[in-house]
């Protein structure tokens, strides 16, 4: 099979869990207190036609990075990585240098959303991050949906890296509010180096008592927004777990994309990923 026919899911972690490492995990967070390693995951891909997969950093060490490409080395599942390195070290272009060399390496990602609210905007972030072209590598955007502007901010500054916005930006389902969401959404599609992932959804909604429906305003959104050359599925896993099985992540955007064509179809479940991060 040709890596553009490939289906990938472009969002998992990885992790031995470690309460102080991962204390972001609070106890309403049980179910997923414990390991998850390629091994758990390969079989729920078969199971779910899902030919491999992105591991993405959920620890902002350079120890996770190196995790993260030794899982890739020894698991074929794993298609690519988005490690983490310090965007602010005066060492980054040396840090970039060594990663960059990794076939494996993708990307890089911060944790912004535990950030202040303007801190992707901020110069010298800005700075860190526009680094990462130089290196071949791309962005991961993770926020909260009230960090839109300096993600945007953040984009307009660096017109030539690729971007792609995590969880789309994590609005707030749950109660059901779209704006001002959906219009910085729009402002953040308008700059075509941006992509966007479906992924993250259900953990921003009710856990025990979500419906699809609940999720397709938001998908009408970010679909005509960023269109299906720019969007791609992610399921989060494991931390999907905490509102719903594998197959019922998957399910949310089957259902909403059932009437699209085939080649729509393969670009949202695949290829876009392998283009983006050029797997």
């Amino acid at each position: 099979m040709k890596s553009s026919d490939w289906r990938i899911d472009a969002h998992q972690h990885f992790w031995h869990y470690d309460p102080i490492k991962d204390a972001w995990i609070d106890e309403i967070m049980s179910r997923i207190k414990q390991d998850f390693l390629p091994e758990d995951l390969e079989p729920v891909l078969k199971l779910n036609d899902i030919d491999g997969c992105v591991a993405v950093q959920a620890s902002q060490t350079e120890l996770e990075t190196e995790f993260l490409i030794g899982l890739a080395q020894r698991h074929d599942i794993i298609k690519g990585v988005v490690g983490w390195v310090n965007l602010l070290a005066p060492d980054l272009d040396e840090r970039l240098t060594y990663y960059s060399k990794d076939p494996y390496l993708k990307g890089i990602r911060h944790v912004a959303q535990g950030e202040s609210d303007d801190f992707l905007s901020r110069k010298d972030v800005k700075e860190g991050i526009g680094k990462l072209g130089k290196y071949d590598l791309v962005y991961d955007i993770l926020i909260f949906e009230r960090q839109l502007p300096a993600a945007i901010d953040l984009v307009k500054s660096c017109p030539d890296l690729p971007f792609v916005l995590d969880h789309i930006a994590k609005p707030l389902i749950k109660d059901q509010v779209i704006s001002p969401w959906k219009e910085n959404i729009k402002e953040l599609a308008a700059f075509d180096n941006v992509m966007c992932k479906v992924s993250g959804m259900v953990t921003e909604a009710d856990w025990k008592g979500w419906r699809r429906e609940d999720f397709e305003p938001y998908l009408d959104v970010v679909f005509e927004a960023f269109g299906a050359d720019r969007i791609m599925f992610g399921s989060d896993w494991p931390v999907c777990l905490l509102g719903g099985e594998y197959s019922e992540i998957k399910g949310i955007l089957s259902t909403y994309t059932e009437s699209f064509s085939s080649e729509e179809k393969r670009k949202i479940w695949g290829a876009n990923a392998v283009r983006f991060y050029k797997l």
